[in-house]
């Protein structure tokens, strides 16, 4: 048996190793965002220059435009994204001429109409649009919608009375003199990215709408259709938000969030190995296989890995490692009971299930609803939450119980099972089993919980939060430079004409500003060419109209009532009512306690925060399922209605049996939680000061709070 464990150990490590070796070269070309890599981002809305209604065309052709001029600056994998009906986002991942793709960007599409010489014969003028059609013979071609038919017939008469081959009526997208010519360009004239559109053969006038054929596949005819609509489009682009972060920056925060990552994810192996022996050790090694098929999965999407994208690979990690807790301790429960390792594990991992998966499932809608009603670097984070909650159920549940139970199967750990899982033996004296007085202890804490709550709702209030330029609008500019003043910085930007609200100086030679005035174009160059010249700075720019302002609240307020309405529905499915509105309940005190100790801290509340909040309600509901299905699993071992004082003792022997795995769960999760606070970003800090308070008041109302709603609703149902 011994053979068979050291084979079965050394197999498993290099099914580890190979698989790690085989992903390695998948994360050469990973993507990563503005935030870890450096660039320009900005957010277009979308309008008719004729104040008619915006249609899907506009919007395809105004994409269109945006595309080719993306093209034209080289950027290698630039993200052009549609948000909603009337706006464009555009990310440009590792561009260091800031001002130079500002200008690429919002350029004016022109299509025009010349002979083989490249004359001039009309432009983009005499055209209403240009759609997919199809020849009698029903192959695809481009249908012309003529809007000067007497130009249009003049110049198609012109051209069908010239000799054979000169007959050709060639369309381009952005012409330049000097640069483009039909002896040049005609060999590609029709190829994706060419300025070439078509070159088509004129046999007569045309007076009317016209059909132009080809040998054309339907997405290329689909694609000509879109590029001359292009040059003729009606529409223009408003900047409503933008950010360019300099590329010294993304490197200095990938460096040191992989650092605070790795750490993070050493020292929950550590603990695991210390809190559960074998069983631990290996689970925490097989969080190495989640992490890698969370980022493969990533990587196959096509994600691109951001600073909330991280945070939400972190926090999976602590959830991850949950579901092995919540295992863990169901196996102790039964092996204390006299039961062999094999049937404790056998009936752990069964009892175990239904948590995981209502745990999981909660935390999943949350994630949905981020992923809804999120936007841009929101949705990079949900998207990461909601493959880390799957790579869960597969790796940290299916995966990790075949491996452990081959281990089991060696027989090895059959005399000595402490050396498997770590436990007391029912012999030994009980003293460090835990025995809460729920019931009577939150009503010495309740008091406590309502007084803090009641005066840091009035403090919020009258003072109100620290909103950081997502919620309030404006302009935050960090410059980073050696012999830099903040006084001279602020006497700068004064005598610009901004108004500053706030500049304080950070650590690394940083300076933070905060702007009332929502820069532009103009502005953010004149910042940038300024502060480069005369302290060679190193600048980060955000800026954000009011019209995203109201959207991000307006998404941050459906975002929580839509998550607490769908918990309530798949709760009250799941288990009762009951159960259900004292979860909301609970949740409720969690979400308050994090936003007053950011009011009273003055801690910026920005985008990412309502991420925390919602991620924070995800948890916290995680570990108020696994009290409720203690609860219910205990409720289940009467079978006649329940006294108060049944009621009492099932609520406080559920959360004594349940008190050791939340305790050791918030330990795991503030392992790389704080990990990244210590050695991550600034650029997630409010994120991570929101979980860690979040994740001392979910344990607080999770282990005390809810069940206590719960006692006292079913309590008042007794009675009647």
């Amino acid at each position: 048996m011994k053979k068979s464990f050291v084979k079965r150990i050394f197999v498993f490590f290099i099914v580890i190793a190979l698989f790690s070796l085989v992903y390695i070269p998948l994360f050469n070309d990973m993507k990563f965002g503005l935030d870890l890599k450096g660039g320009f981002e900005v957010l277009y809305q979308v309008k008719r220059s004729d104040g008619k209604k915006l249609t899907s065309s506009d919007m395809n052709s105004t994409y269109d435009v945006l595309k080719r001029n993306v093209d034209s600056l080289g950027v290698s994998e630039p993200e052009i994204t549609m948000e909603g009906t009337d706006r464009i986002r555009v990310k440009l991942a590792g561009v260091t001429d800031i001002e130079g793709a500002r200008k690429a960007l919002s350029s004016v599409a022109n299509v025009s109409f010349r002979d083989t010489d490249d004359k001039l014969l009309m432009d983009s003028s005499v055209i209403k649009g240009a759609r997919l059609s199809y020849d009698d013979t029903g192959k695809p071609a481009i249908s012309l919608s003529v809007a000067d038919k007497a130009k249009f017939l003049e110049v198609t008469t012109e051209i069908s009375g010239k000799e054979a081959g000169k007959n050709v009526m060639v369309i381009w997208y952005n012409f330049e003199n000097g640069v483009n010519s039909f002896d040049k360009d005609g060999e590609t004239c029709g190829d994706e990215g060419s300025v070439c559109l078509s070159a088509a053969t004129v046999s007569q006038g045309f007076s009317s709408d016209v059909i132009i054929t080809g040998n054309f596949e339907k997405e290329e005819a689909e694609r000509l259709a879109t590029s001359i609509n292009a040059g003729s489009i009606s529409t223009k682009l408003s900047e409503i938000s933008s950010q360019n972060v300099n590329a010294s920056y993304g490197e200095g925060v990938l460096t040191k969030t992989f650092t605070a990552g790795l750490i993070g994810l050493i020292l929950v192996i550590v603990f695991m190995t210390i809190l559960y022996k074998f069983s631990g050790f290996i689970s925490g090694v097989n969080l190495l296989l989640y992490m890698l098929v969370v980022m493969g999965i990533f990587w196959l999407i096509g994600g691109v890995l951001t600073l909330p994208g991280i945070a939400a690979l972190v926090l999976g990690i602590g959830m991850a490692v949950d579901s092995c807790v919540v295992t863990n301790e169901r196996i102790k429960e039964e092996l204390q009971a006299g039961k062999s390792l094999e049937s404790a594990y056998k009936a752990g991992n069964e009892e175990s299930w239904s948590t995981i998966f209502d745990a999981n499932v909660t935390t999943l809608i949350v994630a949905i609803v981020l992923f809804i009603f999120g936007e841009s670097s929101i949705k990079g984070f949900a998207t990461m939450l909601m493959i880390t909650i799957f790579a869960t159920m597969f790796i940290m549940v299916f995966v990790n119980r075949k491996v452990l139970k081959m281990f089991v199967s060696t027989e090895k750990f059959y005399k000595k099972p402490t050396s498997f899982i770590r436990f007391e033996k029912k012999n030994k004296k009980e003293t460090k089993k835990v025995n809460i007085d729920s019931i009577n202890l939150i009503k010495k804490c309740f008091c406590v919980t309502t007084i803090y709550l009641a005066i840091g709702a009035i403090y919020l209030l009258v003072n109100g939060l620290n909103l950081g330029i997502d919620f309030r609008a404006g302009s935050d500019i960090t410059l980073s430079a050696d012999n830099m003043k903040v006084g001279e910085v602020k006497k700068d930007l004064e005598s610009m004409g901004y108004d500053v609200v706030s500049i304080n100086e950070q650590e690394n030679n940083e300076i933070y500003i905060r702007l009332n005035t929502e820069l532009k174009e103009d502005g953010i160059n004149k910042v940038n060419n300024h502060f480069e010249q005369k302290y060679n700075a190193k600048t980060e720019i955000n800026v954000v109209t009011n019209i995203v302002k109201q959207e991000l609240i307006k998404n941050a307020i459906y975002s929580v009532l839509i998550a607490a309405v769908a918990i309530i529905i798949y709760i009250s499915i799941r288990f009762k009512f009951s159960y259900a509105i004292s979860s909301i309940l609970a949740l409720l005190h969690d979400v308050l306690f994090v936003i007053i100790l950011f009011a009273l801290f003055k801690i910026e509340v920005n985008v990412i925060f309502i991420a925390a909040i919602l991620t924070i309600v995800g948890y916290s509901i995680n570990n108020t399922i696994v009290v409720f299905d203690r609860i219910r699993e205990n409720m289940s071992a009467f079978k006649k209605k329940l006294t108060t004082d049944e009621l009492k003792t099932v609520v406080n022997k559920s959360i004594s049996e349940t008190f050791n795995r939340a305790i050791y769960t918030t330990i795991t999760t503030l392992i790389p939680v704080i990990s990244l606070i210590l050695l991550g970003s600034k650029g997630i800090l409010p994120f991570n000061v929101a979980l860690i308070f979040g994740l001392v008041a979910g344990t607080y109302s999770s282990v005390l709070l809810a069940g206590q709603i719960w006692y006292m609703i079913e309590k008042k149902n007794c009675k009647k």
